[in-house]
C-alpha cells in the first residue's frame, strides 16, 4: 500500500544448541540444494508490500556467509543488526535498526523455512486492520498440565480444553511503534518473553490469530532436518 514502510525482521542469530553440534549453523544448512535461510528470505522478498528486510546475525563470519544469499529486488533495502545473548535482545536490536518511518514489522525465525508469501501478505493485511497478527495453528493433541514442572511420576494431570489452544508460529506482525515500545518495556523491566506476542501482551497489545493450514515447522533438532 502506498505510503507504508513494511519491514521484515529475519532472526538468524540463534545458537542452535539443540542441534548438538551436528551442523555448524542450521540456517546455512542446505535443504534440497538451497540454504535454510534463503527460503525465508525469498518468501519475504517476493511480497511486494515488504520494503525493508533486516537480518539479525550471530557474528561476522555468519554475516559474510549470509550476504551472498540476499540477492533480490532492486527496490528492497537489506539492513543488518547484530544479535544479542537471548532472542528478545536480538529482536530489540533488529527493531532499532529499522527506519523510523517503519509502519509495520513482521518478525520471523529463519529456522522456519516453509513460510509462504501468501501467509506474509495475509499477516500484513490483518495488521493493517487490527494492529497485530500472528501465524498459528490449532492444537490437535490432547494436552495435559502438571502441578510442578519436572515432576512427572504419579502426578495429577489437568485437562485443558484444546478448542482454546493454539500453537504459535512466526511470522508475528505488529505496528512497528507498538512492538518497539513493547520490547523496550521488556528490556527496562528485565522481563523474560519467549515470543513476540508475549512482549506485546506485556504492554497490553492484543493480537489476531491467522490460521495457517500449511506446514510451517521450526528446525530445532537434527531430526527436523530430515
Amino acid at each position: 500500500m502506498s505510503g507504508e514502510t513494511n519491514c521484515a525482521l529475519l532472526l538468524a542469530a540463534g545458537s542452535g544448541t539443540r542441534m548438538q553440534g551436528t551442523v555448524d549453523d542450521k540456517v546455512l544448512v542446505e535443504l534440497n540444494g538451497k540454504p535454510v535461510f534463503r527460503y525465508s528470505f525469498e518468501a519475504f522478498a517476493a511480497c511486494a508490500d515488504i520494503t525493508h528486510i533486516c537480518i539479525v546475525y550471530r557474528d561476522e563470519p555468519q554475516r559474510s556467509a549470509l550476504e551472498p544469499l540476499t540477492q533480490s529486488r532492486d527496490d528492497l533495502e537489506v539492513l543488518w543488526a547484530p544479535g544479542g545473548g537471548e532472542r528478545q535482545e536480538s529482536v530489540l536490536n533488529g527493531l532499532e535498526a529499522l527506519p523510523e518511518s517503519a509502519t509495520h514489522t513482521l518478525i520471523h525465525d529463519c529456522a522456519r523455512p516453509l513460510v509462504s508469501t501468501e501467509s506474509i501478505q495475509k499477516l500484513i493485511e490483518t495488521t493493517r486492520r487490527d494492529g497485530a497478527a500472528c501465524l498459528a495453528h490449532r492444537v490437535t493433541d490432547t494436552i495435559k498440565r502438571i502441578p510442578q514442572a519436572g515432576e512427572t511420576a504419579l502426578t495429577e494431570l489437568e485437562d485443558l480444553d484444546r478448542k482454546r489452544l493454539w500453537a504459535m508460529e512466526t511470522p508475528q506482525s505488529f505496528r512497528h511503534a507498538d512492538i518497539l515500545k513493547a520490547y523496550r518495556s521488556v528490556e527496562s523491566e528485565e522481563a523474560t518473553v519467549t515470543d513476540d506476542t508475549a512482549a506485546a501482551a506485556h504492554v497490553g497489545i492484543k493480537a489476531t490469530l491467522v490460521a495457517n493450514k500449511a506446514p510451517n515447522p521450526k528446525i530445532t533438532t537434527v531430526a527436523d532436518l530430515d
